[in-house]
């Protein structure tokens, strides 16, 4: 199976997973070494981007367990937001995600899904459904005396936009994801002001903001290979 993973993956994947785990590694010895929980987290985490990358269904199965661990260790530090987000919402997404990847395959590759083009008329829907999800999440939010309220709700209306394009399998989920990281970021590093052991989840989430930009290109590269007919090894 190893043998088989280092065929399936280029060299650039493996050694961007490698450094991440690495990384993530690092910064849960210096900065973190009692929560594992969130170690493992971060390692399912950063491995569920690398299957995403590729359109491969596994990405969506290990993002499932991502998003519960996340929300547990979102709700340490009163993060109700990202918590109720992540369980309400990203992970049943992911679930259906994982049904449509399953039920598009290229070309009868089921490693790698079909890459969607939304139309006009969804991209204007899917403004106005986000809008409207921002606007209920910041009351939500608000009445759970959740902190640091602004980026909160700001990562609420990423993730969706992301759990969305995700299941309609467009190349720009990881673009919003990435854009979710840089979110997560902020808030995670105004947590780290009064728990140094917060800062292993922003080296996470930075890894992660690598992974999701190498994902879009790989997905733009995807679409143009899948337009020709062919298949990205």
């Amino acid at each position: 199976m190893i043998k088989g993973l280092h065929h399936y993956f280029s060299k650039t994947e493996i050694l961007l997973w490698c450094f991440s785990v690495l990384f993530i590694a690092v910064s849960f010895i210096f900065f973190n070494s009692e929560s594992y929980l969130t170690l493992t987290a971060s390692v399912i985490g950063v491995t569920s981007l690398i299957f995403n990358a590729k359109g491969n269904p596994a990405g969506q199965f290990l993002m499932i367990i991502f998003s519960i661990i996340y929300a547990v260790i979102s709700f340490t530090f009163s993060y109700y937001g990202e918590m109720i987000t992540y369980l309400g919402m990203t992970a049943p997404m992911a679930v259906f995600a994982l049904i449509a990847w399953l039920r598009h395959p290229y070309n009868g590759h089921k490693s790698q899904v079909r890459v969607n083009c939304l139309r006009r008329k969804e991209l204007i829907f899917i403004s106005v459904l986000t809008t409207a999800v921002t606007v209920i999440f910041y009351f939500v939010l608000k009445a759970f005396n959740t902190a640091n309220i602004i980026p909160s709700t700001i990562s609420v209306t990423t993730s969706f936009l992301a759990a969305y394009l995700t299941f309609r399998r467009s190349a720009y989920f990881a673009l919003a994801y990435a854009a979710n990281d840089i979110v997560l970021t902020v808030m995670w590093t105004l947590a780290a002001v009064t728990d140094i052991s917060y800062l292993s989840v922003i080296v996470c989430f930075v890894m992660f903001l690598i992974n999701d930009i190498y994902g879009f290109t790989n997905w733009i590269k995807m679409r143009q290979y899948q337009q020709k007919g062919f298949i990205v090894k």
